[in-house]
Order: structure tokens, then sequence, then C-alpha cells
């Protein structure tokens, strides 16, 4: 958009970083001006190369955002085309101009729409206000990176973060990766909504929900901007349990929208909430992982367990993972791109698993064949309940790759 704006402000306003270890950012000083036209200086140690691309990008922001008058300092270490129109805006916002407007970067091409059901084994967390982290993230072979504007980010930054997350969903290609952002705690997060939706990620992170009333206002947030942007694409829910008070309505917080793919579990913030110690065993929080996993399966969403917290413990990482698999989750959040494999070997079935259960299915469908109402595998009878595991587990091994798929 473009327009002209009424300067509100003669204060200076600053967005982004400045230190000399930051890296893929930049800081923007924008002091706003009654006439004198724009005027823009940047820094860079790359100006030779491409100080004159990023002088025509700011001017260009500028004009979209209706400023016509206003002297911009930039300081550049590396920041590519989504970031700079990010904290550009964000400046600007901050200074009381560009209301209602939008400087969006070029997009990128989108991944196809992510089914309500697909492999979700890893997500791994990417600070919101930290454009260093989005670049390369897809490399890591997640099955999911999450645009993080909770936890991560410093209550002053919440508003730079958002519109950086928002251009980060336009302008980074995360490779096969889902795209989820884990909003703020409502309602706080119905204007992270507003920011981020526009964009289409594949998942929305609800933090905190202790009733299914939350998820009921998130929902029809959702699907006001969605109709109103045109979106043709779904967006899922994600509601995180972080207190005894939301794992006892696990059930009818996971029942309130059929946008919700799946269910999990804050475990810092739960055993805060208890008042009790993490441990690496996980007996403190046995319970509240039992129930979640159950009001999931009931609620045929899948189940998802919290981080581990160690990124140097990568055995206990994986004996969390094995036995979190072998309670019902079907994936796990993760901090630290070296976890990712670990993780999705803790969650894979194992090759005698996999053989097992395409024996069975074999039997089973020989059954079928010849007519026969009961099964057999060798000497013994397979009933109805283990035919049914089988062809599941033979089903993820081939969505994650460790099967062939079918031949068309």
């Amino acid at each position: 958009m473009t327009g002209t704006a009424k300067t509100h402000s003669t204060q200076p306003a600053t967005a982004g970083r400045d230190a000399e270890d930051v890296r893929s950012d930049l800081h923007v000083l924008f002091e706003p001006r009654e006439t004198g036209g724009i005027a823009i200086e940047v820094e860079s140690r790359v100006a030779p190369y491409y100080g004159a691309a990023i002088q025509t990008q700011a001017s260009q922001v500028l004009k979209e955002l209706g400023v016509s008058n206003a002297r911009v300092h930039i300081r550049d270490q590396g920041a590519l085309p989504f970031a700079i129109a990010a904290r550009l805006e964000a400046a600007v916002r901050r200074a009381g101009l560009g209301e209602g407007k939008r400087a969006l970067p070029e997009q990128v091409v989108q991944p196809l729409a992510s089914a309500k059901d697909r492999v979700r084994r890893s997500r791994l967390y990417l600070p919101g206000s930290e454009p260093k982290f989005f670049i390369n993230a897809g490399l890591h072979g997640p099955d999911a990176v999450i645009l993080d504007l909770e936890d991560s980010v410093h209550a002053a930054e919440k508003d730079t973060a958002r519109i950086l997350v928002r251009n980060a969903l336009r302008g980074v290609s995360f490779g096969a990766a889902e795209r989820m952002v884990r909003i703020n705690q409502l309602p706080m997060g119905l204007v992270d909504l507003d920011e981020v939706i526009p964009e289409g990620p594949d998942l929305v992170l609800i933090p905190k929900v202790e009733r299914a009333e939350q998820l009921v206002e998130a929902d029809g947030r959702i699907h006001e901007i969605s109709t109103r942007c045109r979106l043709d694409r779904p967006v899922w829910l994600m509601p995180i349990l972080e207190s005894a008070l939301g794992i006892e309505n696990a059930f009818s917080i996971v029942s309130a929208s059929e946008r919700i793919a799946a269910l999990t579990i804050g475990l810092e913030d739960y055993t805060a909430d208890l008042g009790v110690v993490k441990t690496t065993q996980g007996d403190e929080s046995w319970y509240a992982r039992l129930r979640l996993v159950n009001a999931a399966r009931a609620a045929d969403v899948q189940a998802i367990d919290s981080v581990y917290g160690d990124v140097d413990d990568l055995d206990g990482l994986r004996r969390w993972g094995e036995r979190s698999r072998a309670l019902g989750f079907q994936g796990m959040g993760c901090i630290h791109p070296r976890q990712i494999p670990v993780i999705h070997e803790a969650f894979a079935p194992s090759p005698a698993e996999i053989q097992k259960a395409l024996r069975i299915v074999a039997a089973f469908e020989d059954a079928q064949r010849r007519g026969l109402g009961v099964v057999s595998l060798g000497s013994k009878m397979i009933d109805a309940p283990v035919v049914h595991r089988a062809l599941k587990l033979v089903g993820q091994a081939k969505a994650m790759g460790l099967l062939p798929p079918e031949k068309g």
C-alpha cells in the first residue's frame, strides 16, 4: 500500500539490534520530520556491494508506509530483504506512522498446504526476534519450525518480532518443514494472529491454555482473518497445556475446534505450577503426559511431547524420546538442530517392528482374499486390534520414509 500520513511524532524511533556480534540483522534509527523529503544513510561492511540495494529497498518501504519526510540511519549486519523491511516498518510504527499499512517483502514459493495428520516428530524452536536463525533452519531437516513470539522474545520487542515473523513467513523458504508460529498468551496472542495469519502459517501454537473458550476465541479470530484475506489453505492449531488446570481440562480443550491437529505440553511451566523440580526421568509429569495422550487419542489428534532442555545430553534425549513414543506421543519439541536426528530415531519404529507389522498386514490381506474371518500368523491367531495397530505402524513407516511408497 502507498499513501501519505501526517507526522504524529518528532521523536526518533529505533528497531533492530546494534552490536558487533549481530548477524543477519540491522539497526534502524528513524527520525520523522515535517519537510525535507527522505534522507537515508547506510552503514554496512558490504556497502560497496549492497549499499545501493539497501537504499533502494528502504526508499520503497517508506513509500509503501506513506512516509514522505524523514531521516533514516541504517546500520546493517548482513540482513536479508525480509529483515530490512521488517525493521524499517517496526521503527516507522514506533514513531506513530504507517498506521494500517504494511511493507511486505517479495513472496517465496509457498510449500503445499500442511495435512492435519502429517508427520510431526520434531519441531525446532526459533526465537522470533532473531532473523539469523530463520535463514538456514530448513536445512537441518526438522519436520516443523516454530517461529516463536512468546517466551524467547523480550516483552519490549513483541511488536517488532511479530512483524519480523510475518515477513519470514512470506520471504523465507523453510524447505519441507511445516511452518508453525507460537503466539503469545491470549489476549495478546490475538494481535499476533492479526499480523501473521494473512501470510498463511501452517499451524499456530497457543500457549498456556486452560479452558476450551480460549481455543474458540482463537479459532474465531483465524476464521475472520482468513475470510477477509481469502486464504485458501488451512491453519491448524496446537494448544499447549502448561498448568494443572489445563491438564484437567485436556479433553474439552482438544475438542474445542476442528482446527486442532495436535495437543502438547509445556513441562517447565507445568512443573512450576505443581511446585516440583523437572527431572530428566519425568516421573513428576507422568500423570499429566498420560492424561494428555489419552485426551488427544480420544479426540483423534496427535499427542506431542515437550522439549528436552539439555542440548548436550543426547543419550538422555534418546531415552526420553523412546519412553515418550512408548507412552503414545508422536513427536516432541527441540531447541537445537543437533537434537533433530536423535528425535527422529527415537520416534521411528525399529526394523524389527516394521517387519513384524508387514507380516501381520500380509497375513491379514491373505485372509481377506481367501474370505477367512480369522487371521493367523504361524501358530498364532491375530485379532482385529493387532491388525489395526500393524496397519497404523506401516502407514507411519511410509510417512517417515522408512518404507518405499506403494507403486501406482
